[in-house]
């Protein structure tokens, strides 16, 4: 018989005419036929993947467009090659394998499911191209969809598997998703992550409340950095001390974090942080003070309306003391140098709110708050400038004859008792 029409039979033919036996006769000829066919699908494989490498390659490198280029980065043209040997099998195997049916089903099953594996690879690429190319459009910097993806990739494996099981175990995909019905429950608790993160990413990306770069705090968890990525289940956090921190994403919603992003958009950044003035230091100015301090320009405009309605500066106890409303306090002084001199800072943004105030009385002293935002948002200028603003204002805390509150130690407790 000629070898066009059956080649089976006519390599089982040239064996028996060799003078093998029957049973080797046919063993060789099936195992020719399946060399045959391997050798095929090897070549199918490299005249797919040359004509991607090649012509493909070039065809995508010479387009405007660089939508192309990504799904020729994420190999999703190299991977959809892998089809063309499991097409050559699947096609040939029953050629190949008529005379052993076991064999051939066996064959049949796992190019089957090579195929299934492959087409779920292809597809994911396939998705990942399009995220990349939606993270280099503008709408990416305000919603983050890793979450989605990967819910989406998720689901796609899972189908993927349910076809698996069914070729292996001959079952129809509805009743074994009918039998996965009744594992709800234990399914439930399987993807409880995964069902809390797609719900948590949800809204997250609806109310615009994260995305990748942002800096935020949570306290209870230890988390102060910038986040890094955005996954179905997690939310990864680098602090600024180079540890990175994993946290559930449905954490960001079910407790409170604190995003600076704002911040960083205005360019600016708030200082907040108080002195404390020791009470018993606080007095009315006296006259040698005031006139000390009436060069300061910014200090001779507010200290001028109480020296003109009050003619007694000197210290001593006037008429009507107690309720005298034109005297002025040193820490009344200070308080206006420490809003003026932050008004003239170069660094201090004078368009924002600049307040300089005391809070409650404490165990610790009274607290003098500085409230004003720096130009510059940026960590370190901006702790350079906090720290600059702060040694300058307790520095000159005694030209106001002012100190600052300090718990006692050792050496203060020998001296007042004269062990010392």
């Amino acid at each position: 018989m000629l070898f066009s029409n059956d080649p089976a039979v006519w390599l089982k033919d040239l064996f028996l005419n060799a003078g093998l036996s029957y049973n080797h006769s046919s063993i060789l000829s099936t195992a020719g036929l399946v060399l045959i066919v391997l050798l095929l699908s090897w070549l199918s494989n490299l005249t797919a993947k040359t004509i991607i490498l090649k012509v493909v390659s070039r065809i995508i490198k010479r387009t405007a467009s660089t939508w192309d280029d990504i799904f020729l980065e994420q190999k999703v043209f190299t991977r959809l090659s892998h089809l063309a040997p499991a097409l050559v099998i699947w096609f040939m195997a029953a050629w190949a394998l008529k005379a052993y049916p076991v064999w051939l089903l066996a064959a049949q099953k796992l190019t089957y499911i090579y195929m299934v594996l492959i087409g779920l690879v292809v597809v994911n690429a396939f998705i990942e191209s399009w995220h990349k190319i939606y993270l280099t459009l503008p709408i990416s910097q305000h919603r983050h969809i890793k979450g989605y993806v990967q819910m989406v990739k998720l689901i796609i494996g899972l189908i993927a598997m349910l076809v698996i099981i069914s070729v292996v175990f001959r079952k129809e995909v509805s009743s074994i998703i009918t039998g996965l019905g009744a594992m709800a429950a234990v399914l439930m608790l399987i993807f409880k992550d995964a069902i809390l993160g797609l719900v948590a990413s949800i809204q997250l990306s609806a109310n615009k409340m994260l995305k990748v770069g942002d800096w935020i705090t949570i306290p209870s968890k230890g988390v102060d950095g910038i986040v890094g990525d955005i996954t179905l289940t997690t939310v990864k956090v680098q602090n600024f001390d180079k540890t990175i921190i994993t946290v559930p994403v449905y954490t960001l919603v079910n407790e409170p974090f604190q995003n600076w992003k704002g911040m960083e958009e205005a360019g600016i950044r708030q200082i907040r942080r108080s002195i404390f003035i020791d009470i018993r230091t606080i007095r009315f100015a006296d006259s040698g003070l005031i006139e000390r301090l009436k060069g300061i320009p910014a200090l001779k405009e507010y200290i001028d309306p109480f020296v003109n309605n009050n003619t007694n500066v000197s210290g001593n106890v006037p008429s009507g003391y107690f309720f005298d409303f034109d005297r002025v306090t040193n820490l009344g002084l200070f308080r206006v140098y420490a809003e003026a001199y932050l008004k003239n800072h170069r660094l201090i943004d004078s368009r924002q709110s600049l307040l300089v105030r005391h809070g409650a009385a404490e165990g610790n002293g009274l607290p003098l708050q500085v409230n004003a935002f720096c130009r510059n948002n940026a960590w370190i200028p901006y702790e350079h400038v906090q720290s600059e603003i702060f040694e300058h204002l307790i520095a000159i805390l005694h030209e106001f004859d002012l100190s600052i509150f300090q718990q006692p130690t050792g050496d203060d407790i020998l001296r007042v008792t004269g062990t010392e």
